[in-house]
């Protein structure tokens, strides 16, 4: 008898199986810079989108149908981004696209997928992309302004309210210092320098100078990923500033650590929760799905988790989360995105609205780390 219900449980799995392939298909498009200046970003994200797409078709698809991922390498060009969307869009005939990996890009791509009508939810960082809401355009990942709150608070606490700023000249430095510069006016702290550096630049000694003979600069604060940020760290560190450095989330990656090596320790910067699953605590709603994510990527990957891999979770569980609602047609995902509520995931709680295509919960999705012995802490 045992067997005869083991035989048929297996014909039943492998029928089911059958059906799974023979179903059309669901096409879901990716941007995403996994080589180039913004590998650190792309990577993660290209291999947590692979993993759980298979992972969700192993687990019989979605509403009968496998998902198929349609995935792009940017290398973080805007002008190669708009080449891919059309493709996605026109070639491969997706029902949304996740991505790009960063604002710039997205930013190209936005009347792209506003004529065509379909669903776009980037795991870029800038405000632009969903202020002022537009109808096919959506955001998984915590603003610039966010993150500029979030830091701002703690220098409030900490009694600094003169500061510098040196910021990356792409997309998302341009984004957050604009950001970073009218928070600053509200919450009464004066920016007493402000530089830039370029993508390419390999010494931001100059600026950093500058900003040493500027008197009364309580704290200096970076708004800027990739290699920029680190190299700005080295140089702080050989200049001899003794004030606070802070870094945005556009650096909550190890790669950042091995870059800046010793000149990191200390340097105050925002996160998604994930690179500190284990040390949430417990009262976080974020911290089992981080915690999970977390053990599932390195085990699988055997390297240590980036928030930005968790920003490509979210999207994709965000899109089957819509789908499942709402249907699989790009117009129908896009209704059940603009429609999620209480989802739980690694960026936090979201609870989006057609006034609202972020509905991020902060308090829940963004931490205030510090660097201790070459490792991520929560800061005190």
């Amino acid at each position: 008898m045992k067997s005869t219900v083991v035989k048929i449980l297996a014909l039943l799995a492998l029928l089911w199986s059958g059906m799974l392939i023979a179903a059309e298909p669901i096409k879901i498009g990716a941007l995403v810079a996994a080589t180039g200046p913004a590998s650190f970003l792309g990577d993660p994200e290209l291999k947590t989108l692979k993993h759980y797409v298979a992972k969700i078709n192993a687990e019989g698809g979605l509403k009968g149908h496998p998902l198929q991922l349609v995935a792009y390498d940017t290398g973080a060009n805007p002008k190669k981004a708009v080449t891919f969307t059309k493709r996605l869009i026109y070639k491969d005939k997706v029902a949304a696209i996740i991505g790009p990996s960063t604002t710039g890009e997205t930013m190209a791509i936005i009347p792209l997928v506003q004529r065509a009508k379909i669903p776009l939810l980037s795991m870029a960082g800038g405000v632009p992309i969903v202020e002022p809401v537009k109808k096919w355009v959506f955001k998984i990942v915590a603003t610039d302004r966010m993150a500029c709150q979030k830091i701002m608070e703690d220098m409030k606490k900490k009694g600094i309210t003169k500061i510098a700023m040196i910021s990356g000249s792409g997309g998302f430095g341009k984004s957050m210092r604009k950001q970073c510069k009218m928070v600053a006016k509200k919450m009464g702290i004066d920016i007493l320098a402000d530089e830039s550096y370029g993508k390419k630049d390999t010494d931001m000694s100059a600026q950093l100078l500058k900003i040493k003979n500027t008197p009364g600069v309580q704290a200096v604060l970076n708004p800027g990923f990739g290699q920029g940020p680190a190299i700005v760290t080295k140089n702080f560190k050989q200049l001899g500033l003794k004030v606070p450095l802070y870094e945005s989330h556009g650096v909550a990656s190890k790669k950042y650590i091995e870059i800046a090596g010793k000149a990191a320790e200390g340097v105050r910067l925002v996160s998604p929760p994930v690179i500190v699953a284990a040390k949430l605590p417990d009262s976080n709603p974020v911290k089992k799905v981080c915690l999970a994510y977390k053990n599932e990527y390195e085990k699988t990957f055997h390297t240590p988790v980036a928030s930005f891999g968790g920003h490509a979770y979210d999207a994709l569980y965000a899109v089957a989360d819509a789908a499942k609602r709402k249907g699989i047609t790009p117009a129908r995902i896009r209704d059940g995105l603009e429609s999620l509520h209480n989802f739980v995931g690694i960026d936090g709680v979201v609870n989006m609205s057609p006034t609202d295509h972020l509905g991020l919960d902060t308090k829940s999705g963004m931490v205030l780390l510090q660097i201790k012995n070459g490792d991520w802490e929560l800061a005190e």
